[in-house]
């Protein structure tokens, strides 16, 4: 028989009448990699049954026995622009000791004044691997302004990143932009006034985890309500949801980016980095499953609530993809 690409899951019908692991009578339709690919040649291969090649993907380190430094050139060579992730990775990996012998504090570890510039190029929308947060959130805040124009609050809004995904896409009659840290949003006001000159944009400290109004927020005064990897580390998050639900006008609709953990109990991999912070170790905080977010948002009186695309769809047959908006509406 000759061997036929399908389009799902990678099988090879016809590939190899038998599992190449001993005593498998199932069909080998699926390639794993004896040994990786080189300037030498592809590397070699063996064919396995679905359930054994799920075995086997479950185990498979593509850097194991490397050396930092040998990841890191495997990186570069793959797509340098995802290193910025993988040195925030080894920043915190080396943070570790020190933080857990109470030498130093996560925030201090991470966050010292000569790590700002690797920050800025982790949460830039250069880095694939966190663009796509602000894409997916910045792509639902759009459709929503679209169709019920008005002012825009953004909470923590970091460098102002993710901002910038938004408002590419479209410009609000206000934009609202806030921050808790001040070095972050001295940064975040330079390049986004230099980016979107002549763009509305007003710039305040705001802490999620106490009332708006001393932010000078105005109940009923936004829109949209739009955050990028913040709500989930809300030290009350039915507080947060409830402030966010007062800054909203009716009809208003509040869109979070965020990272969704797919099954309960399954880490998500940037953990390595923020379990490191205190305030993502708080009870009630860190990432949630898709049902635990629609019950809060219910639970605290929105209405319509929604996770773009629907991870609870996708789980079974893509586990590792943890990013979407979620969001509800204002009754």
């Amino acid at each position: 028989m000759t061997a036929r690409h399908t389009k799902w899951h990678g099988r090879v019908e016809g590939a190899e009448a038998r599992c190449s692991v001993r005593g498998c009578k199932e069909p080998g339709e699926f390639r794993a990699p004896l040994t990786p690919s080189d300037f030498d040649g592809p590397g070699n291969w063996r064919w396995l049954c679905l359930e054994h090649v799920r075995e086997y993907n479950a185990k498979y380190n593509f850097f194991d026995g490397m050396s930092i430094e040998e990841i890191e050139a495997a990186q570069a060579a793959h797509d340098p622009r995802c290193l910025p992730s993988f040195r925030i990775a080894a920043l915190a990996a080396s943070s570790y000791p020190d933080v857990l012998r109470g030498v130093t504090t996560g925030a201090r570890a991470l966050f010292a004044a000569d790590h700002m510039e690797a920050w800025a190029a982790y949460f830039s929308n250069d880095n694939p691997a966190y663009a796509i947060s602000n894409r997916i959130a910045a792509l639902e805040a759009a459709r929503v302004l679209a169709g019920a124009p008005g002012p825009v609050l953004e909470l923590g809004g970091g460098l102002g990143s993710g901002a910038a995904a938004l408002l590419e896409r479209i410009v609000p009659p206000r934009y609202h932009f806030s921050e808790i840290s001040l070095p972050f949003l001295r940064r975040a006001q330079r390049s986004l006034s230099r980016d979107f000159p002549g763009v509305p944009v007003e710039f305040a400290r705001l802490d999620i985890d106490r009332p708006f109004a001393e932010a000078g927020i105005e109940p009923g005064a936004f829109a949209l309500v739009y955050a990028v990897n913040v709500v989930h580390v809300a030290k009350d998050l039915a507080f947060t949801l409830s402030e966010i639900r007062n800054a909203l006008r009716p009809g208003g609709t509040l869109v979070a980016g965020e990272c969704v953990r797919p099954f309960p109990g399954q880490p998500i991999y940037v953990e390595l980095v923020f379990n490191l912070l205190e305030a993502f170790r708080c009870e009630g905080a860190g990432f949630r499953t898709p049902e635990a977010w629609v019950g809060a948002l219910q639970a605290c009186g929105f209405a319509g609530a929604f996770i773009h695309p629907d991870v609870r769809r996708l789980r079974d047959a893509y586990p590792s993809f943890v990013v979407a908006a979620v969001g509800a509406t204002r009754p």
